[in-house]
């Protein structure tokens, strides 16, 4: 998890949250917090940026400071860039910071060269965690500027020179190819999106697809299998759901010993804010 002073829910409530990144108070929309109170509306009259979505997925930031130049998180070795996008993001997920831990540890654990599949890879956070603790590295994100962020990531975490393979292509025909290439994998990493577009206008769509992209994941790691981690912010996705998906597909059965659970960002008044769902192996 980030320390306070790199990352800290300040507050959330009607649709939207209130965060604290690197000192920089940011407030944007968040449909968790639907139907919510704020724990304290004086709050947010102090945000250095808040951001309104309007047509599409897309909208615009509003701040009373510029957020330009060097913007960045650290968690342990690691430093991430931060940068306002059109689509309400900056560039980390705080919720994912802890699987990072989760992810150097079984890297660790593994007591030998392991390699990583990480898709929907997004600006790396996994990725560096991953190659920090000495694992080799296939990241890949559709998005060439996104793979360009994560690259910048690297060198800001002094991981230039690491292992790692940056591919900018859709996922699930990533997957295919490294099939049919005999390619092996010890471990893989995805947080896929409910729906999306590759480069070529492949489509995704979660409910529809995620079972087959799993399977192909199983053919990748079938001579062997030191960890695999599967996060979601689907609302067709519970525990439940996501924990049989996985063991189904990679084990062919549920009681595999995969694991899944809520993901939660614990505000400083210490209610919990749901983000998501994660499935791993092991547990």
């Amino acid at each position: 998890m980030f320390t306070r002073d790199q990352y800290e829910l300040v507050d959330f409530g009607d649709g939207r949250k209130l965060e604290r990144f690197s000192g920089v108070l940011v407030d944007r929309p968040c449909p968790a917090a639907d139907g919510l109170a704020r724990s304290d509306a004086a709050l947010w009259s102090g945000a250095d940026a808040r951001y309104e979505r309007s047509a599409g997925s897309e909208g615009k930031w509003r701040s009373g400071q510029p957020l330009r130049g060097l913007w960045s998180i650290g968690h342990d070795a690691l430093i991430l860039e931060l940068k306002p996008t059109p689509f309400g993001q900056l560039g980390v997920f705080p919720e994912q910071a802890a699987h990072w831990d989760w992810i150097a540890e079984r890297v660790h654990r593994a007591g030998r060269s392991i390699k990583v599949l990480n898709l929907f890879a997004y600006t790396g956070g996994s990725t560096l965690a991953a190659a920090a603790a000495g694992a080799e590295v296939v990241h890949v994100d559709a998005a060439k500027n996104i793979v360009a962020w994560a690259r910048r990531n690297a060198k800001l975490s002094g991981l230039s020179d690491a292992p790692i393979r940056w591919i900018d292509e859709d996922a699930p025909t990533f997957v295919r190819r490294e099939i049919k290439r005999g390619n092996q994998y010890d471990a893989v990493i995805l947080d896929p999106p409910s729906y999306g577009h590759g480069p070529k206008g492949e489509a995704w769509k979660i409910e529809g697809d995620l079972m087959t992209l799993l399977e192909g994941c199983r053919q990748l790691t079938r001579t062997s299998r030191a960890f695999m981690l599967l996060t979601c912010h689907s609302p067709a996705f519970g525990p439940a759901e996501l924990e049989a998906a996985l063991a189904e597909a990679i084990f062919g059965h549920c009681g595999a010993g995969a694991t899944a659970r809520e993901m939660t960002i614990e505000a400083a008044d210490g209610r919990r804010l749901p983000s998501g769902v994660v499935a791993r192996w092991p547990a």
